[in-house]
């Protein structure tokens, strides 16, 4: 068979199984909106369907995580190789998150969301009074990396801890050669049998996203989004200008064609924007990257380590949120109070991973550091899943170009690879 009949009948298999993973999601969203919006009882209860693929996703996570880092780690047997990789890394969550913050921090100061807002500040605070004090100092965040059990770990889904014990696992598998070869073979095995889990479990993705945003609509009502209008539209278009401006800008200062890669990733992105978790998106994050190009052991190392490090949609939100508080509370800060807060948003972003609405634990612990009202906390809780949904997909996304760049940084990015994903070509 002539390759151009080749090539026509794989499309005609394609159209026959229907729309791809992608339409499907967007339709699920879709109906979701419908279903919260004109029936929002019976989009709260069908919550349960989108927990249940939440629950389906996080139990691939451990063993998904665990088998592609030490294979990609124990592949190179390069230790040195390793500690370049984790140091440029860092490098670059440093600088994208910091960009982040001083754009939010832009933002707020010349649109000034809450100025002019009339809200009685005396409202009911309970729901976030303990938050403040779950926050973790720098030595808490030192501790957190280390395990006390691999197990509780995994059975925890802390994924910071995860990446440490594999990163120490696959240099010992490494060290000890080729008596090692069984157990990184099994590992390989299973990282295979993980990626093709990942495809059935993403099979009920559409229906988990249809329950997810049902829920949120039907619960909180679009009412919300008139409430607090001015800013949520500042958010999303502070996300969407930190997404054209600096992940654009990223990727044509590494050669990577924006558009092929927002195309990349659009599965993942979908997944957490309509779920709001990085968690649920971390499986398919990892497999559409290392089709993109990206090495195993670049896109295993770097992309769960940014899960805690490279927060960029939280980072811009939190600048956002915690002065448009003092903003709604009639309190004025100077530029060097704003520059203080935002040098210390730098810092404790980095030690909520994990937790729980872990964007309003770092704001409401940054409000009691700097004597602002914990009420404008309590106020943005009831958007805070409209606002959690864009800024974690900005997460995502810009989890995943990391990966890109480190890979360019390191002069292993794949071009050929990428260009035939860009075409639409079976990649492996």
């Amino acid at each position: 068979m002539k390759p151009t009949t080749v090539a026509a009948a794989s499309r005609w298999k394609d159209r026959r199984r229907g729309p791809g993973l992608t339409t499907q999601i967007f339709i699920g969203l879709l109906i979701g909106i419908a279903i919260g919006a004109i029936w929002p009882s019976f989009g709260v209860a069908i919550k349960p369907l989108a927990d249940a693929f939440l629950r389906m996703i996080k139990m691939i996570i451990a063993p998904l995580l665990f088998s592609t880092l030490i294979v990609g780690i124990a592949g190179t047997g390069d230790l040195k190789s390793m500690g370049r990789i984790g140091l440029k890394a860092i490098i670059y969550f440093e600088a994208a998150t910091t960009v982040a913050l001083f754009m939010g921090l832009a933002l707020v100061n010349i649109f000034q969301p809450g100025a002019g807002l009339a809200w009685d500040m005396r409202g009911d605070q309970s729901q976030v009074t303990g938050m403040a004090q779950t926050q973790q100092g720098p030595w808490d965040i030192f501790l957190h990396l280390f395990p006390t059990s691999v197990i509780d770990a995994m059975a925890k889904g802390d994924i910071l801890q995860l990446v440490v014990f594999s990163l120490f696992f696959g240099i010992a598998l490494a060290a000890i050669g080729r008596k090692g070869q069984p157990v990184l073979d099994v590992l390989d095995s299973t990282a295979q049998v993980m990626f093709k889990f990942t495809g059935y479990v993403m099979l009920f993705a559409p229906i988990g996203v249809m329950a997810a945003i049902a829920a949120t609509v039907g619960g909180k009502g679009l009412w919300i989004l008139y409430t607090l209008g001015k800013l949520v539209l500042l958010m999303y278009g502070g996300l969407a200008l930190f997404v054209v401006v600096v992940l654009g800008g990223v990727s044509y200062l590494i050669r990577v064609p924006f558009f092929t890669f927002v195309k990349a990733i659009r599965e993942p992105f979908l997944i957490a924007f309509t779920t709001a978790s990085s968690e649920a998106a971390l499986p398919k994050a990892l497999e559409v990257m290392e089709r993109f190009g990206v090495p195993k052991n670049i896109v295993a190392f770097v992309l769960p380590t940014g899960y805690s490090f490279n927060l960029d949609g939280t980072t811009l939100y939190l600048s956002l949120a915690s002065v448009f508080v003092a903003q709604l509370a009639g309190i004025p800060l100077t530029f060097r109070q704003q520059l203080i807060m935002m040098l210390t948003l730098m810092l404790t972003s980095k030690g909520a991973a994990g937790v729980p609405r872990a964007a309003l634990v770092v704001l409401t612990a940054t409000l009691t550091t700097f004597g602002l009202p914990l009420e404008g906390a309590a106020i943005l809780l009831g958007i805070d899943q409209i606002m959690d949904m864009g800024r974690t997909g900005v997460n995502v996304m810009g989890n995943c170009i990391s990966t890109a760049v480190v890979a360019r940084w390191e002069g292993v990015l794949d071009d050929g690879q990428m260009k035939r994903f860009a075409r639409g070509e079976a990649v492996a």
